[in-house]
This record gives structure tokens, sequence and C-alpha cells, in this order.
């Protein structure tokens, strides 16, 4: 390769990662990891679509050394990804009860009551906010996809249909809503503004009141290979280090964290208002020093990263390859997001897999993007009897595996893709 053609290829990689932090603005320069290209993770097509050209747009993520966010740009807008959106939480039964545990839990932490407001963002169709209901505790959805909050609305949870942040929450407040509880749920990754959005949180919050979010933890997406948790709508990815640092940008305070196994590890943080009376848990200090020991403020932690994500793909490639080759049938369980990242990343189509089901009705009779495996409903597996069932939202296999523990009966095994390939057999485990 001559000189000049050495200068393009460097030119091309700094156009990459000329683009600032969206939290502290600083010039990013390292990347996490660099799936490719992939198309919307959500844009599941009908049959009349699939000759029609799709939109694929980069998967190149980076990281900020001066807060560590780290980012996806923003290649897609809100608005285009959640007018019409796909994904309705109440299908994930385990994810509807450990929203009914967290509502009991808080009403009691914070005294709330009939004069009490709860405002969820994201409140998607009321799989959370519907257990405040019988507890007697005022609430509000906000939903910006109007699909989702019909069902919502339909269990009885009010829901505003929006985007939020600081136009909203004037908005809000000048109509006389003020929230004791702000709940954000998976839904801080899927902010571009993150400025905005957390402002609008300040705004709407009571002095005394408390923000709740929860997260997929950059720590245990690094450490348990979770690149597939990675996908466009998803803009930031976070430590508790950088959320210290954004709650303080607005005058906002950490004052407790829990972890939590649900997405494959996250976090539950709870912010107050800065001169409020909520002192500090010492679980904040202890997991902030725990981050530092495990390389969380080094580059060097974050590089290492993209050798993993290659390691699990050709694993489950060659996974795959063997078993075709044997006359395997193999199918997939679920259509989620993370699942469409792994089948593009990796290239696996109906060449590997026949079909993949999900219990959602909206995706029964679409297409995944970009691969084009068809979606079928759970019983389709009873028809086809595969050999192998890949478990795409590997985050819910405990559930999974249990639900459809009678493919045993014709010796189907399960397949779970990360951190890398495990295949377990259903006649092996205990009730």
């Amino acid at each position: 390769m001559n000189i000049q053609a050495v200068e393009i290829v460097r030119d091309r990689g700094a156009a990459r990662r000329n683009v600032g932090c969206r939290l502290c603005g600083s010039l990013l320069r390292t990347t996490l990891v660099d799936l490719g290209m992939s198309p919307p993770c959500e844009s599941f097509l009908q049959a009349d679509q699939l000759d029609q050209m799709e939109p694929y747009y980069p998967l190149n993520v980076l990281v900020c050394d001066t807060c560590y966010l780290v980012q996806l740009k923003e290649y897609m807008s809100p608005e285009t990804i959640f007018s019409e959106y796909a994904y309705f939480s109440s299908f994930s039964t385990s994810w509807v009860a450990h929203s009914k545990v967290y509502c009991e839990a808080i009403t009691k932490r914070l005294g709330l009551g009939s004069d009490s407001l709860a405002v969820e963002l994201a409140s998607n169709d009321g799989y959370l906010l519907q257990h405040f209901l019988p507890l007697g505790v005022p609430v509000l959805g906000v939903e910006p996809a109007a699909n989702v909050a019909r069902a919502a609305v339909e269990k009885g949870v009010p829901t505003r249909v929006d985007f939020f942040g600081v136009r909203l929450a004037n908005q809000m407040v000048a109509e006389g809503l003020r929230a004791d509880l702000i709940i954000g749920n998976n839904v801080l990754a899927q902010v571009p503004d993150l400025n905005d959005f957390v402002a609008g949180m300040k705004i709407l919050l009571k002095p005394e009141g408390v923000v709740t979010l929860e997260f997929p933890h950059i720590e245990r997406l690094m450490a348990e290979n979770q690149f597939d948790t990675i996908y466009h709508e998803h803009f930031s990815y976070f430590s508790l280090l950088t959320i210290d640092v954004m709650a303080a940008r607005h005058g906002l305070r950490l004052v407790d964290v829990e972890e939590l196994s649900t997405h494959g590890g996250s976090l539950r943080v709870y912010l107050a208002n800065e001169g409020s009376s909520w002192g500090v848990s010492s679980r904040v200090a202890e997991l902030l020093h725990r981050e530092k020991r495990h390389g969380l403020t080094e580059m060097a932690t974050y590089t290492s990263f993209g050798h993993k994500a290659q390691r699990a793909k050709r694993d489950l490639l060659a996974f795959l390859i063997s078993a075709k080759s044997e006359g395997r049938k193999i199918c997939g369980y679920g259509a989620p997001g993370k699942g469409n990242t792994l089948l593009n990343y990796c290239a696996i189509g109906t060449d590997f897999l026949d079909f993949t089901v999900d219990r959602n009705p909206y995706k029964h009779g679409r297409f995944t993007p970009g691969m084009h495996i068809p979606i079928k409903s759970v019983e389709a597996i009873d028809e086809a009897r595969p050999d192998y069932i890949l478990i795409l939202p590997w985050n819910l296999k405990d559930e999974i595996i249990e639900q459809m523990r009678h493919v045993a009966a014709w010796g189907a095994r399960f397949v779970v893709p990360i951190p890398f390939v495990t295949v377990i057999d259903p006649s092996e485990l205990r009730r």
C-alpha cells in the first residue's frame, strides 16, 4: 500500500470517530467494537417488502475517554424508531413479575399514596404502572409509540403519547403536574439527547422526589460478551461512573444503586435533587470503586472487547455449520432486537435457521430485518420438531426453557449463543 493510500485509510478512520460525546462533548477517539453494517433491529418486514431495499447503518461503538460513556452515533431519529414500535413489554412474564416487585417495594420505601404521582418515561404497554393501581398510587405514562400506548390505556393506565424532554417537562409542570417518583426502565440508552432528557427529569421532579433508572451495566456487557445488546436504538451504554457524571451535570445526586439480574445484568440507580434530605448509600462508593478496579477508567479495557465478539461469532458459526452438515434441523426462539444484531453480525439466515418464533402476535407472518428469517407463533416448534432451538433472547433463557421443556420428548436441545455457545438438554434439568 502506498503512502497516499495509507493516509486515505487514516482519514476515513478519523472521520468515523470525529464526533463529540453526547454527554460531555469531548472528542471521541476510541472504538469499543465494530459490528459492521446492520439494518434497524425492530424493522420487521412483511412479505411484500422482502424485495425492497433495506437501510443499513454502522454498528461502530465508541467510548468517551473523559466521562466513559459508551455510545453509537445517531444514525436514526427517535421518531423513526419509536413512532410505531414492535416491542411490547408484557409478553415477558418474568419482566412483568420483576416490575410488580419493584412497584410494591418503591411504594413502601417512598411512602407513596393517593396524593403522590408516579411518572414512567417510555411506559410501553403499561407493564409496570398497572401494578401501582391496586396500591392506590396515581400514575402517568409517557410513551412515544402510539400503538403501544393504546395497549396501556386499555389496561387503565393513563398514558401521554409524546417524547420526553425539557419541552414536555415544562408543559407538564405548567399543567400542575410534579412527580414524587420518575421511573425510566431501559429508556436511558434509547435517548440521543441525554442532557435534554435528564434536564427534563430535574424539572418534573418534586424537591424531595426520587428518580429510578434501570439499564444494562456496561461492566457486565463487556465481562459476559453481550455484544448483541448493541443496536441502533440503543444510543448509549452506561457505567455507574458515567451516571455519577450525568447526575452532577444536572443538579442531581446519585443516592443509591442496586445490581439486578435482568437483561444480562443491569443497574437500578436512585437519583435525588442536590440539597434534598436523601442520604447516600454506601453501595454507591463501593460500586464506583469496583468499576475503577476493573479498569472502566482505562481505554485498554474497552478496546480489548472486540476480540471477544469475534470469537463468539466464530464459535456460533462453527456449531451451526457442524449441525447442518449432520442434517440437523434448527429453528430460533424469539425475535428480539438483540437477536437481529446477532443474526446480521454472524450472517445467519435461512441457510441455518428454518424459522424463528415469538410470543408477540405483532411479529407473526413477518420476517427479521436483514436476514429475512420468517417469524411464526410458538406452536410452530411443536409442528416442526427441530433438533436444536437457538434462544435469541438469551437473557430470558430460564423462562423460555421452562415454558418449552416438553421439546425433550423428541430429543430437542437448546442453544444459548452468549457469552459463547452453550447447548442445554432439557431432559437433564431438574424440575
